[in-house]
């Protein structure tokens, strides 16, 4: 099955693979990069092979990211907003002092962020705000783990704006 011949082969095989993929990597890097020592004493390593796009590098440019959040809450949909409520059932309850794994949401729109008596709070939503206010509520619902960390509140968030928006307008022709 396996003598020394077959043994010294594989082991050659091997080695001259290695050799070959360490010859590869050499000379890739002395084709594609060169240092800048040649001429300047920066040390750097240069692209050889610059591709110009006519972009001067300098000037970052800023994402498209929409509608401010005024402009989405102004043109909300209150029934959108009522479907996406359906995501929040299951821990939240709409009606006065019905409070669930969440304490109720009615009226909590302006209403102070520990405002509901009988309900236990975790520390860390006290913290960072004082009042639900439209854009304290849209960066919750964002992410309730980033806007307060330590929360005990266990939803990932809402990735859309619109559905935020949506959703804090639906809250609010509720309780006001």
């Amino acid at each position: 099955m396996f003598d020394t011949m077959t043994l010294t082969k594989i082991v050659g095989a091997f080695c001259g693979a290695l050799l070959v993929f360490m010859l590869a990597k050499y000379a890739s890097e002395n084709v594609y990069a060169m240092e800048s020592g040649h001429g300047s004493d920066d040390g750097e390593v240069h692209v050889a092979y610059l591709i110009d796009t006519g972009d001067s590098g300098n000037a970052v440019e800023e994402a498209d990211e929409g509608p401010s959040f005024e402009v989405l809450l102004a043109e909300a949909d209150v029934g959108k907003g009522q479907r996406v409520f359906g995501k929040c059932k299951a821990c939240h309850k709409l009606e006065a002092g019905a409070n669930s794994t969440g304490p109720y949401l009615l009226g909590i729109v302006g209403r102070n962020v520990d405002g509901v008596a009988d309900f236990a709070y975790s520390g860390a939503l006290g913290a960072v705000a004082d009042v639900w206010s439209p854009a304290n509520l849209d960066s919750f619902l964002e992410s309730p783990k980033k806007f307060a960390p330590g929360t005990s509140m266990a939803f990932a968030g809402l990735r859309k704006p619109e559905d935020r928006a949506n959703l804090i307008a639906y809250l609010d022709s509720l309780g006001n």
